[in-house]
């Protein structure tokens, strides 16, 4: 296979070659008569002169072609410096942090800037809180506040140890849990950080009662450092889910199989090599650990009714083993996750806000070009060509979106642009569109220069859109081309409505010039 590619590489590498001939030799040759026949009649220097003219005048045309097609290519940008990259996970969450930092600075709406700056000093905090955070989640009825208690009660209580809940503003009782029930921070052996517990409602539970519970349960969930998943049977389908979902995200999850106590053990080896064949992709083996946070009162031969104590030390032991090892870890693993989220909502709010001063840019310049036009009429196919004042709103533009170019590039783009409109017939159609909408008494120049000045602006406004969607893509056509973002910028801008209230508006202008002059 390798030799019958590199075979007809060969072939094409001929073929090409053989082209290239076939087109240089004529050429060749056709020079050599056109220096004979000037020689024979004139003398030999004006003959090599005109050869020489010749070859000029056609490598100057193919630079022309170069250059006319490197305009709809995607603006070349300049080479950056490679950043740094963070030696471990905690310099990447502060890295991640300061640029999030430096974004939210950029904006310049109060409100929004206040929001993101409270919730960025939030995550910042979370590297000098002094306690990890573990979230116990499931379906309600899978034991979680009992393996909450029993946590609790393992806790070193020569430390000063005391539980107690601290609830926010919630609503009805869900099933046994509150929605969002932490508990103060409690210690460990072996462990030189406290924990704090947290105990989410149940997954079906929040479905019931509403989204936005269903969602703020979840919340709980993505901000804590590690989430224990329990459960008393093999996974059902809504389980799987929120399971996967939150292990997608980055979140280390211990899978907790809860009450073993009432299973046989065929049937309890038989879910629990069920689990971890289920999750294997996403969750290793030994994070999978058989308990019984509660287990069920059993009665002797003797009628003695005896209540087992839980079975939840090996639990505790691999959650302790993962926090004391992967403590630091798994708080920037957590910070750096909700940072790159805040980081996708700031960087929205950016796009917005350069959005709109993009537009503001291109109504200044829409209505400025009403008054050049109208006090210097122009044959209608030159509306942009000509006018630099298009390659000025090219620029500002640009440096809307901190790209900064010069007078000369937002000319070659500005005219780049009013060629696609001319070979669109965009440029005709809307001359067509104005003169059937203006609706005027006077005739003559003062209707032509009307018809101008309306036309250039509304030109003016599809360039302007033109670019945005151009800057806004990093300098970017897309694959459809500059001649798609003007074809949709077209469209958008043609309805109706909007074209009747921008004519009478661009009229009104037109008539305060008439009055004024």
């Amino acid at each position: 296979m390798k030799n019958r590619f590199s075979w007809w590489r060969s072939l094409i590498t001929i073929g090409c070659i053989a082209l290239v001939i076939s087109f240089v030799v004529p050429l060749l040759d056709r020079l050599i008569q056109i220096y004979q026949a000037i020689a024979a009649t004139t003398s030999p220097i004006l003959g090599g002169f005109v050869v020489l003219l010749v070859i000029g005048l056609l490598a100057g045309l193919g630079l022309l072609v170069w250059r006319y097609l490197r305009l709809f290519q995607a603006e070349p940008s300049k080479p950056r410096p490679l950043p740094e990259v963070p030696t471990d996970k905690i310099e990447a969450a502060q890295d991640s942090l300061e640029a999030l930092e430096r974004q939210v600075e950029q904006i310049q709406d109060e409100v929004t800037r206040r929001s993101l700056s409270e919730q960025t000093e939030q995550l910042k905090n979370n590297f000098i809180r002094q306690e990890l955070r573990v979230v116990v989640f499931g379906v309600g009825s899978a034991g979680k506040t009992s393996l909450v208690n029993g946590l609790l009660d393992l806790a070193d209580r020569d430390l000063d140890n005391r539980r107690e809940d601290r609830r926010g503003e919630i609503g009805a009782t869900m099933g046994t849990t509150q929605l969002g029930k932490f508990y103060a921070p409690v210690r460990f052996a072996n462990l030189d950080v406290p924990v704090q517990i947290t105990d989410c409602p149940g997954i079906l539970e929040a479905s019931a009662l509403g989204s936005d519970r269903e969602r703020e349960a979840r919340q709980i969930a993505t901000e804590a450092d590690l989430i224990v998943f329990v459960v008393d049977d093999d996974l059902r389908r809504s389980e799987y889910e929120v399971l996967k979902a939150l292990t997608e995200i980055g979140k280390r999850t211990i899978l907790a199989f809860n009450k073993i106590d009432r299973l046989t053990p065929s049937d309890r080896d038989i879910i629990h090599t069920s689990l971890r064949s289920r999750v294997l992709d996403f969750i290793p083996p030994e994070d999978i650990v058989a308990i019984a946070a509660n287990p069920a009162a059993i009665t002797l031969d003797s009628g003695t009714v005896v209540t087992p104590k839980p079975k939840i030390q090996p639990l505790l032991s691999r959650l302790l083993d993962i926090l004391s090892y992967e403590g630091d870890e798994l708080v920037a693993d957590n910070v750096l996750l909700r940072s790159q989220r805040l980081t996708e909502e700031t960087r929205e709010a950016l796009a917005q806000q350069q959005q709109q001063e993009a537009e503001k840019v291109v109504e200044k310049f829409q209505w400025l070009v009403v008054g050049v036009v109208f006090a210097t009429p122009l044959p209608v196919v030159d509306l942009l060509a000509t006018a630099a004042i298009n390659a000025q709103m090219v620029v500002e533009i640009g440096r809307v979106y901190g790209c900064e170019i010069n007078m000369d590039r937002g000319k070659e783009l500005a005219n780049s642009l009013t060629r696609t409109l001319v070979s669109l017939g965009i440029v005709k159609g809307v001359v067509q569109i104005i003169t059937t909408l203006i609706s005027v008494t006077v005739v003559g120049l003062v209707l032509k220069a009307t018809v101008q000045s309306v036309t250039a602006a509304y030109l003016t406004r599809i360039a302007g859109k033109s670019f945005i969607e151009y800057f806004s893509r990093d300098r970017d056509w897309g694959d459809g081309g500059i001649a798609e973002v003007v074809q949709r910028q077209f469209q958008l801008n043609r309805r109706d409505e909007f074209l009747k209230a921008f004519v009478r508006e661009a009229v009104s202008r037109v008539m305060v010039l008439m009055k004024q002059s």
